[in-house]
């Protein structure tokens, strides 16, 4: 499971709390569907196809789950509706399994510091995420240091500041409105002078103007390599999964403007949009690293596809 540790029954119990209305949501419409009926047939699937979507699975791969489904139903001749829970969830499983083939996410040997430069708009839980992880890592026994590239919201390098001071770990800064891409340069500077394990940068998360942001992280990168040829060895995009389907655009988006290498997903617990994440993974084809489920440090986990499966799919609650 990466050098958090193993999945725990405190990450377990966190986990099925985060999905709690995701899974309320969906096996309630599950539930209507099945609703007097002995066989999958094609009305079925058609509610089955309007449950995946409300449910921010995405049309795409909705239609994915549907014709997979449709071949089995063709190919045994007779599917009962018992049957289906465990259909869907073999069906899922598999399209976690195609996009999320990472199995550990340990530090790799050799590579240090690890840089890893963090993405996403406004209000997502960004810089949030930053500090979580700082306070994570520093808890492995890693040396972290964090850049405060988002130079033009005064909030965004105070609450990055705040979060260095309650964790611990130094935060590079200058003044507002300064060059990311200077901020970027000093932080791993100092990282490297200082030996530390892990850089965590903060970028600014503004969408309304792509080729000024394409521009402003591609000079970022830049200055990075001139110090390490091989940085940044992460960009995580950071998305709200309580936002649904527009966390879904918001990735497309920053996808068109950098190369998206993993995704953090936030603010999963206290919504029924947890299928976004199905969608999302599938769509983009880029590993799901982390998920929020609380306000808690440790309500940021490590993404278990088989343990998300098995929560979402757990209905003995």
């Amino acid at each position: 499971m990466g050098f958090f540790g193993l999945f725990t029954k405190k990450n377990k119990e966190t986990l099925d709390k985060g999905l709690e209305k995701t899974k309320q949501s969906v096996f309630s419409k599950l539930a209507h569907v099945v609703a007097g009926k002995s066989k999958v047939d094609d009305e079925v699937l058609d509610d089955l196809e309007e449950v995946l979507i409300t449910s921010d699975v995405g049309v795409d791969t909705t239609i994915k789950i549907i014709n997979s489904i449709e071949e089995r139903v063709a190919r045994d001749k007779y599917v009962s509706t018992s049957e289906l829970n465990g259909i869907l969830r073999d069906e899922i499983s598999k399209l976690l399994d195609d996009s999320n083939d990472v199995t550990d996410w340990n530090l790799p040997e050799g590579r240090k510091p690890y840089v890893v430069l963090v993405v996403g708009v406004n209000g997502v839980g960004k810089t949030t995420t930053i500090g979580k992880l700082a306070k994570q890592f520093k808890n492995a026994g890693k040396k972290v240091y964090l850049g405060a590239a988002d130079t033009f919201r005064a909030a965004a390098v105070e609450q990055l500041c705040i979060w260095g001071e309650r964790v611990g770990v130094p935060v590079v800064k200058q003044q507002m409105g300064a060059d990311p891409a200077s901020v970027a340069y000093d932080t791993l500077s100092s990282a490297m002078a200082n030996d530390a394990d892990v850089v965590l940068i903060d970028t600014a998360g503004r969408l309304h103007n792509k080729v000024g942001l394409m521009n402003e992280l591609k000079k970022i990168k830049d200055v990075l390599k001139k110090l390490i040829p091989t940085a940044p060895d992460e960009v995580m995009l950071v998305l709200d999964g309580s936002t649904g389907q527009n966390a879904f655009e918001q990735a497309k988006q920053f996808a068109a403007v950098t190369q998206i290498t993993s995704l953090a997903i936030t603010k999963l617990d206290g919504t029924a949009k947890g299928g976004v994440v199905i969608g999302i993974s599938d769509q983009l084809k880029v590993p799901v690293k982390y998920i929020g489920l609380g306000e808690g440090v440790d309500d940021l986990q490590i993404f278990d596809k088989k343990q998300f499966v098995d929560s979402l799919f757990d209905t003995d609650k």
